[in-house]
């Protein structure tokens, strides 16, 4: 009979060369790392340039439109989880054209399955779009008022 593995009490440092660094340094490290990762998935990935730009336009837009806070952050947050979802979908792209470039059916799963994660993102976005819409629409007829309904100097 064969018992689990007990876990080592050595740190994980020997796990791997990357490992070690804590606190602020590995914070720091971090943010770095982070901005490599944005700038690759930039320069590498159509989608993710394409998903760049489209939240450059719906940001602004979000947070120019006559809504409550709780409006701005479900826009926001719905373009921006977009983004997270397209970075993830790449880098395990990334992972598994490491691992082989042959065409396995394992290898469209795990692409396909990014693929579908990315476009229910997309799909979100549309939703809360299309919500509020229609949230300004009954606004506009309710108060009477041309939209938006924000007041600007010289209004």
């Amino acid at each position: 009979m064969t018992t689990p593995e007990q876990p080592s009490p050595v740190s994980h440092a020997n796990e791997s060369p990357f490992k070690g660094k804590t606190g602020l340094a590995r914070a720091w490290n971090a943010l770095f790392y982070s901005v490599a990762g944005l700038r690759a998935a930039y320069r590498h990935e159509d989608a993710f340039r394409q998903e760049a730009w489209l939240a450059v336009v719906l940001i602004p837009l979000a947070l120019w439109l006559p809504a409550n806070g709780s409006g701005h952050a479900l826009m926001i947050g719905s373009v921006l989880l977009v983004l997270i979802v397209e970075l993830v979908n790449s880098a395990i792209e990334a992972a598994v054209d490491r691992i082989s470039l042959d065409h396995h059916r394992l290898t469209k799963r795990a692409k396909d399955i990014g693929s579908a994660a990315v476009s229910i993102t997309l799909v979100n976005v549309m939703a809360v779009g299309g919500a509020g819409a229609i949230w300004l629409a009954r606004q506009r007829v309710t108060n009477g008022r041309r939209w938006p309904t924000r007041n600007r100097p010289g209004d």
